[in-house]
């Protein structure tokens, strides 16, 4: 008793004195909403980059929180299930917005969804954070609180043209989603760099995200006769025509713009039937490529999930420990557009998985887009190895994006 009425009559002596007392930051709560697949189709996607969110924000949590100014932030993640669909995707966010009062989106694993609500959120008071959704025009609007880290389709296809060329293949046939605009701009840049050598394409084949038997495409396919095969799509789809060309005794080199674990192509096809399969894309989770991050990451996401993550799930990761450091430059999260100031600012973060290419200094290049390094990377008994990283023009393609805008 005698303590307390000590502590409280000195308090009172340094209140008459003028002498500042010290003060405690105010814990507050900054919401992060995750709009992205997690059932349907894309949820291989999707859902692994919702658990990554999740993940790096209880690791920022349990250091502290996010210290900016006088406050200190924990970060609560509220989700929605856009389904990878357009309109589900709009109705998401909008209730993000709207009624959670979210001003930090985070996700967006698929182009038709993501592109639904990028066409909007440039007069949205908030900050919209892409991750694996690769179509090329998310970025191309230039929108100023829009950033992605994954790189577009058509960045990565002109590499896997060089790449696929130089391995001599001179005719190729092609199956995948091709109705679909970030595979489609894949393939255009792809087989202009494959032209440039002398190749050309001689088959196109469409499938679908529910196709399943992959015989019809694969028998015109074979009658063309092609020195290869590429294949463009969701890793379902695109590992039945893995193990289909195989059972109809179609021995030639597979190449594919697919991303997804061993786990998820092993569901459909063994092994074997996956032996020698190649996947030209953006370098992402594959450890061999990566720093002392990626292997935490790994070891960490298994830990907490019960199975690895898929390549792509870094991309949502990397976006919360963007998003602290910038909320830390603003002096907090109330002003979207001085963080989103920020963002442009920084330089890749210390916490970062993915191998990001900066633009001069930057993270991000004036169209928001980041890019990381493309990859060569084959089955091998059983698991996707990194062979070898492919040419990538960041500069030349930043320009090229930024020529886009209308």
């Amino acid at each position: 008793m005698k303590t307390l009425k000590k502590s409280v009559a000195l308090a009172a002596l340094l209140a008459v004195c003028g002498v500042a007392q010290p003060t405690m930051a105010a814990e507050k709560e900054l919401l992060i909403g995750v709009s992205d697949a997690l059932t349907g189709p894309g949820a291989v996607y999707g859902l692994p980059q919702f658990n990554a969110v999740q993940m790096a924000a209880e690791e920022i949590n349990a250091k502290g929180g996010i210290k900016a100014g006088a406050d200190n932030y924990k970060l609560k993640v509220v989700s929605t299930d856009d389904k990878a669909n357009p309109t589900e995707a709009t109705n998401a966010v909008r209730k993000l917005i709207d009624r959670d009062g979210v001003k930090y989106l985070l996700g967006f694993c698929c182009s038709g969804s993501t592109s639904a609500v990028a066409s909007f959120i440039d007069k949205e008071n908030a900050v919209m954070f892409v991750g694996n959704a690769a179509e090329r025009s998310i970025t191309a609007r230039g929108a100023a609180n829009l950033f992605r880290t994954r790189p577009p389709a058509d960045y990565t296809g002109a590499a896997a043209g060089a790449f696929v060329a130089k391995r001599g293949v001179k005719t190729i046939a092609v199956i995948g989603s091709l109705d679909v605009a970030l595979y489609a701009q894949y393939l255009e840049s792809f087989e202009r760099e494959l032209a440039k050598s002398g190749g050309k394409i001689v088959a196109k084949e469409s499938f679908g995200l529910k196709d399943r038997d992959m015989t019809p495409q694969l028998t015109k396919v074979k009658a063309a006769n092609p020195d290869a095969l590429l294949v463009l799509g969701y890793v379902e789809p695109a590992a039945f025509v893995y193990r289909q060309a195989i059972e109809l005794g179609m021995k030639l080199p597979r190449y594919g713009f697919t991303s997804g674990s061993e786990e998820q192509f092993l569901r459909v096809a063994t092994s074997e039937q996956m032996e020698g399969v190649w996947d030209l894309r953006p370098t992402e989770l594959t450890v061999e490529a990566l720093d002392a991050n990626a292997k935490a990451y790994v070891a960490n996401y298994t830990k907490k999930f019960g199975m690895a993550p898929s390549p792509s799930s870094p991309y949502a990761y990397d976006q919360v420990y963007v998003l602290k450091h910038a909320v830390e430059a603003a002096g907090g999260p109330d002003d979207t557009k001085k963080v989103a100031a920020e963002v442009r600012k920084l330089t890749v973060p210390k916490e970062t998985v993915m191998k990001y290419l900066p633009t001069g200094s930057t993270m991000f290049d004036v169209n928001g887009q980041a890019y990381t390094t493309n990859g060569a990377f084959q089955w091998q008994k059983g698991k996707w190895v990194y062979v070898s990283d492919l040419p990538s023009d960041t500069k030349t393609y930043s320009e090229h994006l930024r020529s886009l805008r209308k």
